[in-house]
């Protein structure tokens, strides 16, 4: 009977009935595709995403000035703690991604982050609302420093969320683009677009933040600054599971990080093993996958030396060796490994973007604090001009799903009009003018400051902040062909069973664009301040030459340019092979 029951199972998924990708429902039995997954289910995935980016944002955006004025943090040390933090939101999703890809799945460690994520945000208002939690006022010029636990309370929640927000990252992307069936046609084209949708909501959340939340802090107080973030993060949490009885679910499939390591260590014990010629005398499973929720994956011919660990070898071809794992792995196995080697340059090169891209929330902003704030009779907080960044991806994504890329396919004859290679690297160009428009931008405010006799002053030079308007477009541009093709491309390269992995690994290219720039703040800050200079980045922008920094990102940019054209080509040409 239960082989029966079996071979009717395989006949429904043959016709269709089922999903074709190995997807289940939340109780682990084979899923049918009506009435779940697909655009019903991500309603609930993107509301999730929403509410959490507000809340995400609604901290960092404004976060610099929070430190500065009421931390009362220098501008250097301000901006240095901002992306620290930041790098480490994106640095914590290698956590989640082996959570999830090895024992909870997407779904719960979602679930748990985000739990974790509103105890922060929790401790973060506290930190903000209770008088002995926070350092008086300055009084004049005299700015009282934060206490240790004043300090240990903020960090804490900041901390927090950082943890909570590792949870997050890597899985929400990939459990959203798990609703659509990669085996059938029509939603694999649909997984396409859900991409730049997922991107769209995160930016409806961060354009809430950029303009009412931000406004609210600096006019209405920090207490109820982050306490409606929070409020957005529990709707975030309630939208998720709200969706639960629709989501389709990928089983995990044991550690990836073991996996890799595995092969490595098999094909060091196996270095004097020759591997054959033929592939199909390598070591791979008879039916199905060793990896649980994972297809098997063809061989190919690089990395040759990594076949070794699927060399089946004389003592175990009689048997006389068991199969150990540390000795033999399946070529899928080893194929998952050579993937993320192949991958390995494309991820390096999208740091330096990431640097450029930090710098929206450190020196654009600290830039807007000595430009003219006043239009008419309104005030404009520096952070607000985000908005500018935010609003350019909410009018480009429609107009490039429905707009550009009909009119490239006609002539890429791509499903989804560009590659994701070309997208980034169009991505990549932009951002190279978004930083020489900031550097343009600060040469024209230190003439005015020095024309106005204002160099020893530390006050706002007579130029519109609007002049920002500008960098923040051209930054937003760039994340839309960047950013967006960079979780495409992780996520449709990536191994079935790597697919939070290779999700984590793409923002760890945040992370560590975040440390780069404060590795490049803190080198030009001891060498510019030597001999008892004012230094490029002194807390009087009058005095300094934040120009510089801006001309030093954006020559940055073109070498990681050239760079990456170079890693595309040699990509693009292995996968041919």
């Amino acid at each position: 009977m239960e082989d029966l029951e079996q071979h009717l199972l395989l006949e429904d998924v043959n016709n269709g009935e089922f999903t074709g990708d190995g997807s289940v429902d939340i109780k682990g039995n084979p899923i049918k595709k009506q009435g779940t997954g697909n655009w019903r289910a991500c309603p609930f995935i993107l509301g999730n995403e929403c509410c959490e980016r507000l809340a995400y944002y609604g901290i960092s955006t404004n976060l610099v000035t929070y430190l500065t004025r009421k931390l009362h943090q220098g501008n250097a040390s301000a901006a240095s703690s901002v992306t620290t933090w930041a790098g480490t939101c994106y640095l914590t999703p290698l956590i989640g991604a082996i959570f999830a890809d090895a024992y909870w799945g997407r779904y719960w460690t979602i679930a748990v982050f985000s739990i974790i994520y509103f105890v922060g945000m929790g401790t973060l208002t506290l930190s903000a609302s209770v008088p002995i939690l926070k350092p008086p006022p300055c009084d004049g010029d005299i700015c009282p420093e934060a206490s240790l636990t004043q300090y240990g309370v903020f960090f804490l929640g900041l901390y927090l969320i950082a943890l909570g927000t590792g949870g997050i990252k890597p899985c929400v992307s990939s459990f959203g683009a798990d609703q659509f069936d990669d085996t059938d046609p029509a939603e694999r084209v649909q997984k396409g677009s859900f991409f730049n949708w997922f991107y769209f909501s995160i930016n409806i959340g961060a354009l809430i933040s950029s303009t009412l939340l931000v406004w609210i802090q600096d006019n209405r107080g920090w207490g109820l600054g982050f306490s409606i973030p929070t409020v957005f993060m529990g709707l975030a949490i309630i939208s998720f599971f709200a969706g639960t009885p629709l989501y389709r679910f990928q089983k995990p499939g044991g550690s990836p990080v073991m996996r890799v390591c595995q092969v490595a260590v098999a094909s060091v014990r196996k270095w004097s093993v020759e591997v054959p010629s033929d592939s199909s005398q390598l070591y791979e499973m008879k039916k199905g996958s060793a990896i649980e929720g994972s297809r098997k994956l063809e061989h190919s011919d690089e990395l040759r030396f990594l076949d070794k660990a699927a060399t089946i070898t004389e003592a175990e071809k009689k048997g006389t060796n068991s199969y150990n794992p540390w000795r033999l792995v399946t070529v899928t196995q080893v194929e998952e490994l050579k993937i993320l080697v192949r991958m390995f340059p494309i991820w390096a090169t999208t740091i330096v973007f990431s640097a450029v891209h930090a710098q929206m929330s450190t020196m654009f902003v600290e830039q807007g604090t000595v430009l003219d704030t006043t239009v008419g009779s309104f005030k404009i907080p520096p952070a607000s001009l985000s908005t500018f960044d935010v609003v350019t991806v909410i009018v480009w994504v429609p107009l490039y799903d429905s707009i550009l890329v009909p009119f490239v396919r006609r002539f890429t004859g791509k499903e989804r009009g560009f590659s994701e290679l070309q997208r980034m690297g169009i991505g990549l160009f932009i951002s190279i003018l978004a930083m020489a428009a900031a550097a343009c931008l600060e040469i024209r405010r230190l003439a005015i400051a020095k024309q106005d006799g204002l160099i020893d002053k530390p006050v706002a030079v007579p130029l519109s902040i609007l002049w920002q308007i500008p960098q923040y477009f051209l930054i937003g541009a760039a994340e839309v062909f960047t950013f967006i093709g960079k979780l495409e491309f992780f996520y449709d390269q990536s191994p079935d069973a790597m697919r939070s992995l290779c999700s984590a690994l793409s923002l760890l290219t945040n992370a560590l664009g975040n440390y780069l720039s404060s590795f490049i703040l803190t080198l030009v800050t001891y060498y510019t301040t030597k001999g008892g200079n004012p230094g490029w980045i002194p807390d009087n922008l009058n005095q300094g030459h934040l120009d510089y920094f801006f001309w030093l990102l954006s020559g940055l940019s073109f070498v990681n340019l050239l760079v990456y054209v170079v890693c595309a080509s040699r990509y693009i040409s292995k996968k041919a092979h």
